[in-house]
């Protein structure tokens, strides 16, 4: 209990794992459980339902798991889960989820910048970074290595795909297919994501690949529909370009 200060309030009830760090003014509720050498800054909020992972880190001023601003909610039990190996910077708000999925997830690795808030039932795959002042609706599904530039509002249940990247100040009203690069108002398609993609081991082949992809969905005379009849009939789909196809046919609010 050496790390954790004297000064910090903290229910009795909360589970803290082993060299975890409390700084002074910190408040840590009831039912919460926080794992293995994970660090709460000075004046960080944790609200009850927080199940927060290892090598973790809260800064100062951020709340997590507050109770959403959704008028629907009636308090029920629901939870917020913090993956392994997080940063959640300066004033970040991560609200906990309601009846929908009875929970909000941040993944392992992901960096949420100052000022970013994380409606309720929200899902964050791993490794995905929101910058400063983006501010993320209820029920958006966002996949892993996604990366959010900053001053960013996203629509209400927008599906935002894996190793995607959204432009600053650019607003997202409708999905945005994996591994691209979307920019512009309105927000459009402005090519294949290549540096994010080749930093995280893509292959030249495989980035070609997805650019004829989407050279099909975006660049022929094709609508949306008939695009994705003519790839699936006319290519050997690998499991990356399958996400792409899988992920148009299953959005609900259309893709950008």
């Amino acid at each position: 209990m050496e790390n954790i200060s004297n000064k910090a309030i903290i229910n009795k009830s909360a589970k803290l794992g082993n060299n975890i760090k409390i700084y002074p003014n910190a408040i840590i509720d009831e039912d919460v459980i926080i794992d293995d050498n994970t660090i709460i800054n000075s004046n960080a909020i944790i609200r009850s339902g927080a199940r927060i992972g290892k090598n973790c880190e809260i800064f100062p001023g951020a709340i997590i798991s507050e109770i959403c601003q959704d008028l629907k909610f009636s308090g029920e039990k629901t939870y917020t889960f913090i993956g392994d190996g997080t940063t959640i910077r300066e004033y970040v708000t991560i609200h906990r989820g309601t009846i929908d999925r009875e929970k909000t997830v941040v993944g392992k690795n992901c960096l949420l910048m100052a000022y970013v808030h994380i409606a309720h039932d929200c899902l964050l795959g791993d490794n995905v970074i929101i910058s400063n002042v983006s501010q993320i609706a209820g029920h958006v599904t966002i996949e892993d290595y996604a990366t959010i530039s900053g001053m960013v509002p996203v629509h209400q249940f927008t599906n935002i795909g894996a190793h995607s990247f959204i432009g600053g100040g650019c607003r997202v009203s409708k999905d945005v297919p994996p591994y691209i690069l979307a920019a512009g108002e309105p927000l459009g398609y402005k090519g294949l994501n290549v540096v994010g993609l080749r930093r995280r081991g893509f292959s030249n082949k495989k980035v070609k690949e997805l650019k004829n992809i989407y050279k099909i969905i975006y660049r022929s005379k094709y609508n949306i529909k008939d695009a994705i009849s003519y790839i699936e009939d006319n290519f050997q789909l690998a499991n990356e370009s399958k996400h792409i196809i899988d992920f148009i046919k299953n959005s609900k609010r259309g893709i950008l």
